[in-house]
């Protein structure tokens, strides 16, 4: 079987999927923490204190940390976040009643912005941190690591893959994918099925097939929902090509092709049109390297 063939079949499913209702679709990966946030809520702290904190990652009020059962080693000096709250004043104002100036004594609330001091984890003892992602072992699949390893060695592609994340995406401007790590995801297969579909993002640029103003369209364009179509497709090209397409994958690929149609006004003819530059796009990756069949 062609690697046409492949394609025409992948195409085929995907249509007879989207005929067939409505379809759910699941996020590959478990998202993490990013950035600093407070060990007790695990909430992020605001912008304005993520800028205020030096380090990523875990801070407590020295209360806190004792609730906890640590305490802040001798000498360390901690650091502030701010928070608004409302100061009650009272006022009198004049105010008619029944025709007459009548001063009456009202309550305004004014903001007044206020700080604490927090601590990081790492000027805590007797806490230990918290496993912000259990990341689980899934073995790498040897083909597919081949094809990756080629396309962004050979093609001087950079790729992100080696740090915790809660994104998935290709940047055009600095040709790089970053995708999640591999033990973030729920297999190994929706690794591949998520990282393919960055690749096929990554096709598009100028110094390859040049898919002209997707580059530059803005997220839920018409431009920007073909080219998700593109990479989508693209995506189960190559699973289904390397033989590691599971059942799950191929529905979550139909369920975000669906999405996306969505915007497009659910015309079906547009998958057909995007398989077109997936089918290039998907060869262009594997030209890198010799897959047997």
């Amino acid at each position: 079987m062609t690697r046409t063939d492949v394609y025409q079949i992948v195409t085929d499913r995907i249509i007879e999927q989207l005929e067939a209702g409505v379809i759910p679709w699941k996020k590959g990966w478990h998202g993490t923490i990013d950035g600093a946030f407070n060990r007790i809520t695990k909430k992020p702290y605001s912008l304005l204190n993520q800028m205020l904190l030096k380090n990523k990652g875990e801070y407590a009020s020295f209360k806190q940390w004792k609730e906890l059962g640590g305490h802040v080693k001798a000498g360390e000096h901690g650091e502030i976040v701010t928070f608004w709250t409302t100061y009650p004043v009272k006022e009198v104002v004049n105010e008619l009643i029944d025709g007459v100036s009548t001063p009456v004594e009202k309550i305004k609330n004014i903001p007044v912005l206020k700080y604490y001091t927090v601590f990081h984890i790492s000027q805590v003892e007797g806490v230990k941190p918290l496993d912000v992602e259990e990341l689980k072992e899934w073995d790498p699949i040897e083909k597919a690591e081949e094809v990756v390893t080629n396309y962004t060695t050979k093609d001087h592609l950079k790729l992100v893959n080696d740090q915790p994340s809660d994104r998935a995406y290709y940047s055009p401007m600095i040709d790089k994918v970053v995708v999640p790590m591999i033990g973030q995801f729920i297999s190994s297969e929706e690794y591949y099925s998520t990282l393919f579909h960055e690749l096929t993002h990554s096709t598009k640029h100028e110094t390859r097939l040049n898919r002209g103003n997707e580059t530059l369209s803005h997220f839920g364009s018409e431009d920007y929902s073909k080219e998700e179509l593109v990479a989508e497709i693209g995506s189960a090209n190559m699973m289904s090509y390397l033989g590691i397409e599971t059942p799950k994958t191929f529905k979550n690929s139909a369920a975000y092709i669906q999405n996306w149609l969505q915007v497009l006004k659910n015309d079906k003819k547009m998958v057909v049109s995007a398989a077109s530059k997936a089918q290039k796009a998907t060869d262009y990756i594997l030209s890198f390297t010799e897959v047997g069949d």
